[in-house]
């Protein structure tokens, strides 16, 4: 055993390991570029959900139509949409209210009115201007009333004479004074409404 060679043993530096910053970079390029095409993709995929038109409907946007040649080509055909469209949502129309139906919707702020004006007529101060300010608030409901349109110009212009008349009381029950003279006027402007629908 004593003849046999033993191999020499001799001390080397170890070689460099092989550069993989070429490898690296490649990967990150790939990735970059993976992701650049999924933002692109993405990008036209929500385009194309906010545009439901965009899939061949029959209706043209209106810049298209407005720069269309006249005479259709045989490249321009749209397939008809097969997807439901919603019927269009229209007012109904306003029913004509007959003269009987509009006096019991405003019979009942009328009377009000009148024993409204006999309160302030013997009230003062405050108590006077509350009933006042209800007054004014009944004015308002009759004004938005809708009446029949063979009285219509004559409603609305007695509620808006009615309406200035209890603006006046008001300014005469803070004053004090023409209280009497103004809830004359008001019963006035009232008579007169209640005779436009027949009370």
């Amino acid at each position: 055993m004593s003849d046999e060679q033993q191999p020499e043993l001799r001390w080397a530096p170890i070689p460099p390991k092989p550069s993989r910053k070429g490898r690296v970079w490649l990967i990150v390029g790939l990735v970059i570029a993976a992701l650049v095409v999924a933002g692109v993709v993405l990008f036209f995929v929500l385009n194309q959900r906010g545009k439901p038109d965009a899939e061949g409907t029959a209706s043209p946007s209106p810049s298209a139509s407005a720069s269309e040649s006249p005479s259709p080509t045989p490249t321009a055909t749209a397939e008809p949409t097969t997807e439901p469209t919603e019927p269009v949502q229209t007012e109904p129309p306003v029913v004509d209210p007959n003269i009987e139906t509009f006096r019991s919707q405003v019979s009942g702020w009328l009377g009000d009115a009148g024993r409204g004006l006999d309160i302030v007529a013997g009230a003062s101060g405050q108590d006077a201007l509350s009933v006042v300010d209800t007054l004014q608030q009944d004015a308002q409901r009759l004004s938005d009333a809708q009446p029949p349109t063979s009285i219509l110009e004559q409603w609305y212009s007695g509620v808006g004479v009615y309406s200035d008349e209890l603006a006046t009381l008001r300014s005469a029950v803070s004053a004090g004074s023409g209280v009497t003279a103004a809830v004359e006027d008001a019963r006035a402007a009232l008579a007169n409404l209640k005779a436009i629908v027949g009370l």
